[in-house]
């Protein structure tokens, strides 16, 4: 008997497994949202100064599949040139037990994030939406431009941090994996950044509780994906936004529990539990955006890594 499959950083590469995902995560969330699997919740193990050894489980019975995540989170790490997520995913079969594939913790997790985002993101967004605004230059930063770019014709990228090197040298490879044709600009403020984009995506390593972007920065009828901050209590996004947007979310629970926006939102009385649309409701259009502007704001669920994990294992061994 042959041993599980490694999976590794270049195996999750290029738009087709990136659709692929996508496609998987539709039919969990949706899944989810319908009751018919479940996700959950992780363990987290905090330790030292903003550090976090986390472990998820979930088990996918549409798949016939299962996976564990262990990874690390070390806010410093960035400083220190290294990756702020390590990790590791094992992917099981349900029906023999067995373990088929070890994955790349670190990089299932940018490629489930971002492909989350973009399933929002095509959900959501304004068909033409090609004008996107990227606030963070790191790991999963690059995914977003990577995922928006898969389901809409993106025209303009305009990209802050607060580190200028790394904003740079996340502008420079915009430019050149993105193709001749689109724009990039680095912005001196969030601002500026986020004025008048049709789409904008805030991936930051924030855990403070001052939001990044203010309400009123946001175009009518933009499509926001909030995926950063390092706790439950940190915000990206102005919680006010919430209150007149069309709001989605994973899961109505996780979010509660672990979005700082929707907490700080439900808490100040602008929203209900009721204006938290699931994402898995909207695949089947059902419940839409309808033009006006919306708000995914994501926490990561463990049924989310099983089936990433699922997507790119098919494609993997499609591939021999």
């Amino acid at each position: 008997m042959t041993g599980p499959r490694t999976i590794g950083a270049e195996d999750m590469a290029g738009t087709d497994r990136l659709l692929r995902v996508v496609d998987a995560l539709a039919e969990a969330l949706a899944d989810l949202s319908a009751g018919r699997t479940r996700s959950p919740s992780r363990t987290i193990v905090p330790h030292g100064r903003d550090r976090e050894l986390l472990s998820a489980a979930a088990v996918w019975e549409r798949r016939g599949v299962g996976t564990v995540k262990i990874t690390t989170l070390t806010p410093g790490n960035p400083d220190r040139g290294l990756p702020l997520i390590h990790g590791v995913v094992v992917l099981t079969d349900l029906e023999t037990g067995r373990i088929t594939a070890l994955l790349d913790g670190a990089e299932l997790t940018a490629v489930r994030t971002g492909a989350v985002a973009a399933l929002a993101t095509r959900l959501c967004a304004p068909q033409d939406a090609g004008d996107l605004a990227v606030i963070g230059a790191g790991v999963q930063a690059r995914a977003l431009v990577r995922s928006v770019s898969a389901v809409r014709a993106v025209r303009s990228v305009r990209v802050f941090s607060r580190t200028p090197a790394r904003t740079e040298s996340f502008a420079q490879w915009v430019r050149d994996t993105a193709g001749p044709g689109v724009k990039v600009s680095v912005c001196r403020t969030v601002r500026d950044a986020v004025a008048d984009a049709e789409v904008i995506c805030t991936a930051t390593s924030t855990g403070g509780r001052t939001p990044l972007v203010a309400a009123h920065w946001v175009a009518p009828g933009a499509h926001v994906n909030v995926i950063g901050g390092t706790h439950e209590d940190a915000l990206e996004v102005d919680p006010a936004l919430l209150a007149t947007a069309f709001v989605t979310v994973e899961e109505r629970a996780a979010a509660a529990r672990e979005a700082g926006e929707v907490r700080a939102a439900m808490a100040g009385g602008l929203i209900g539990a009721q204006a938290l649309h699931e994402l898995g409701a909207l695949v089947g259009g059902g419940v839409t955006a309808d033009g006006r502007t919306s708000v995914f704001r994501s926490v990561g669920l463990a049924i989310e890594d099983t089936a990433a994990a699922a997507a790119l294992h098919g494609a993997v061994s499609a591939a021999g």
